[in-house]
């Protein structure tokens, strides 16, 4: 029941915090940082836990708190989560470094996720959410490969590598499974997530939704050139460098701990109603709030009150 203007600031205040966690485009400089700088566990903490906080704050607070302020935003922020789609997604395929390239795969995943949390439709939400879960899974798996080589060899860079399939065929076979999981294969999570997103946009009656929509289907063409770049500079083609040959497998422990990611991505790939129906009732309950929110904002808010009122005639009577 707030009115506008304080409605409005608060949601700029709110959304602005929850932007720099997600991140957002232009406030997601710090993420590729973080995770370089971080150890492996850092970032695949980051990465599957931390970074959906930001999400789950516009979802549980800055939309159904503000209903007004919210949907005026949503031209403005679309705008960003698909520039952030776009923008990560290049800059992901112009890396060098694989915990890099990794890093600014999050920024365009995470676009997705906005982009379904401002359709404000219950398909997209709960392809946002699911997709919540589905980039802590795959990118978390590549954030773990991706160390298991730097223990191994001390360096991220491609110009390093090639060819590791002939030495660490469970390592090829491990990366290959979490990159086509990211990229958003049919019958693995990554797909489910995406399409979900986008089919929800695509119901959209306005048509800037709808537009982001299918500007937001590039970066799944980029999410797949990024990505299999980094599968063919790494472990296909010949062994360029002669320390790569003594390189040893993955090991048990290290099998364990990826086979279980792998198995959850094909579980919601295969079978996704297991974990789009407990969250059903939820979202439903808060998009139907956020939209009776919407409809009452109107009568009861002072200042759209006032403005709705018929200014008094001027004109004499007759």
């Amino acid at each position: 029941n707030l009115p506008a203007k304080p409605q409005t600031w608060l949601f700029a205040a709110f959304a602005l915090a929850f932007a720099i966690k997600v991140p957002m485009f232009p406030v997601h400089t710090w993420l590729p940082d973080a995770h370089v700088e971080a150890p492996t566990g850092g970032s695949v903490i980051l990465a599957g836990i931390l970074l959906k906080l930001g999400t789950y704050g516009f979802l549980r607070f800055a939309l159904p708190l503000f209903p007004q302020a919210a949907r005026a935003a949503v031209p403005l922020l679309v705008t960003l989560a698909v520039i952030g789609i776009l923008y990560g997604a290049l800059v992901a395929w112009m890396q060098t470094d694989m915990k890099k390239l990794v890093a600014y795969s999050s920024v365009a995943h995470l676009g997705f996720v906005m982009l379904g949390l401002l359709a404000l439709d219950l398909v997209a939400w709960q392809g946002a959410l699911l997709q919540m879960v589905n980039h802590g899974l795959s990118t978390g798996a590549l954030f773990l490969l991706v160390g298991m080589l730097y223990d191994r060899r001390h360096t991220k860079e491609f110009k390093e590598f090639g060819g590791l399939a002939k030495v660490m065929p469970w390592f090829a076979f491990f990366l290959v499974f979490s990159s086509l999981a990211s990229v958003g294969l049919p019958a693995l999570n990554g797909f489910v997530g995406e399409f979900m997103i986008l089919a929800g946009a695509f119901k959209s009656t306005t048509v800037p939704l709808r537009l982001a929509a299918g500007l937001s289907t590039l970066g799944v063409v980029l999410a797949a050139v990024y990505l299999l770049k980094m599968i063919g500079l790494t472990i296909w083609g010949p062994i360029t460098n002669e320390e790569n040959r003594g390189l040893s497998d993955l090991g048990l422990r290290e099998k364990l701990t990826l086979a279980p990611l792998c198995l959850l991505m094909l579980w919601i790939g295969v079978a996704p109603q297991a974990f789009l129906t407990p969250s059903r009732p939820a979202l439903e309950s808060t998009l139907s709030a956020f939209q009776a929110r919407l409809k009452e904002a109107a009568p009861t808010s002072p200042t759209l009150r006032a403005a709705a009122k018929p200014a008094a005639s001027t004109e004499a009577p007759r």
